[in-house]
């Protein structure tokens, strides 16, 4: 018989029933040391006393009006979102793929009013995660992602990661945008080099085409400033966000320059749940806190730490780790042993961790997480790692 939850997760056998900070409490009692945050959306850790404070305080006045009317709080999230990065206008969603659709949706709606309603190709690139709705999995193209689910929506090109006369060849007359992760992160913790994103900024510029980022895993203070694109010094026309901007609370969001969305005009979009009072008020407060150039110079400090940590991992057991790869607090282990056995040693170990494509470990800890929790972590993983060499010598 089938489960009454469907069954399209390989759960692990684990049952949390609580968190505190970046620690999760197994129904049985046990700790374990979280370096997966929820695949990176617990970013202030669990039961953050200054988000339960915010949604409680909003959860006892209202809830939800839906966007027929004004949302004091969406205004308010969305204007700190528009002071602090290169977007004109928001739009709020529930989750990244459906931030995946409107990006999707504004990039040819922009060139339809332009009176180009022949460019609607997006270029996107193997290795991608865009989320699972049918626009995502057509831009990730990926035979795990979409294979039993055709016809696919048509529209999108794929490019080898990194395959520069690929990418210049994929453009023609019918190019929208290109759209691409600053870091990946299902496809193995690979980040794009400063000096790329520069090049597809300027690719994008001579082609008058769009430039999508998708920061669903690597905004918010993730890779060590407030979205990864700062790195390299370069603004998207439009900007996929989720995950961590609502520490917990599903909420996501478009961010746009006014040029790109201006195609997006009432009645062209719209979300029931989407931007609600009680999501909002936790990602004002989450702003708050993660936009502060203090908290982001302190998420670098600590990833220097970790990283450092991690690198003697890699050193002490070079017949299970072969590098660490990443940037800031989203890192991978890329592995010699198989990544599944790793992770599994870690639920020995009481250390969560989230595999990824490429045979890699992601680590995506609370951006918040202590200094002795990095050291605890470390031993864990140590611990872990122990534990795969062990099985791998008696094979």
């Amino acid at each position: 018989m089938i489960p009454s939850v469907l069954p399209t997760y390989n759960r692990a056998p684990l049952t949390f029933v609580k968190g505190e900070g970046s620690w999760l409490i197994e129904d049985d009692g046990r700790r374990f040391l979280d370096l997966g945050a929820g695949i990176a959306v617990n970013a202030l850790g669990h039961a953050n006393p200054a988000l339960v404070e915010a949604l409680t305080e909003q959860a006892g006045k209202l809830w939800h009006t839906s966007n027929l009317y004004d949302i004091p709080q969406q205004q308010a999230l969305a204007d700190k979102l528009v002071d602090t990065t290169f977007a004109d206008t928001v739009f709020f969603t529930n989750s990244g793929t459906e931030s995946c659709e409107l990006a999707v949706k504004m990039a040819r709606k922009y060139f339809y009013e332009k009176d180009q309603p022949e460019r609607i190709d997006i270029i996107a690139f193997e290795g991608a995660f865009h989320g699972r709705s049918h626009a995502a999995i057509a831009a990730a193209g990926s035979e795990k992602m979409t294979k039993g689910f055709g016809p696919l929506l048509p529209g999108f090109k794929h490019v080898a990661w990194g395959d520069h006369d690929g990418l210049h060849a994929a453009i023609n007359e019918t190019t929208a945008a290109i759209l691409i992760e600053p870091v990946q992160g299902e496809g193995g913790i690979r980040p794009l080099p400063d000096q790329c994103l520069k090049g597809l900024r300027d690719l994008c510029d001579e082609h008058g085409i769009l430039l999508i980022l998708d920061e669903v895993q690597c905004g918010m203070g993730r890779t060590g400033k407030l979205f990864a694109h700062e790195w390299a010094g370069i603004e998207p026309d439009i900007m996929m966000v989720a995950k961590g901007i609502g520490g917990g609370f599903p909420l996501g969001a478009v961010l746009a320059s006014e040029e790109a969305a201006s195609g997006m005009t009432a009645g062209t979009h719209g979300s029931t749940y989407g931007g609600n009072p009680l999501a909002c008020a936790v990602g004002a407060k989450v702003m708050d806190i993660v936009a502060d150039p203090a908290f982001l110079q302190d998420v670098n400090r600590k990833a220097g730490q970790l990283r450092q940590g991690l690198e003697g991992l890699v050193s002490s057991h070079p017949e299970v780790f072969e590098a660490v790869r990443g940037q800031g607090l989203m890192l991978g282990l890329k592995c010699k042993a198989a990544n599944t056995d790793v992770v599994a040693a870690g639920y020995e170990a009481q250390v969560t961790t989230v595999p990824a494509a490429d045979n890699v470990v992601r680590l995506l800890p609370a951006l918040n997480i202590s200094d002795d929790d990095i050291k605890e972590a470390l031993s864990r993983l140590d611990a872990a790692a122990t534990q795969v060499e062990q099985a791998m010598q008696k094979a």
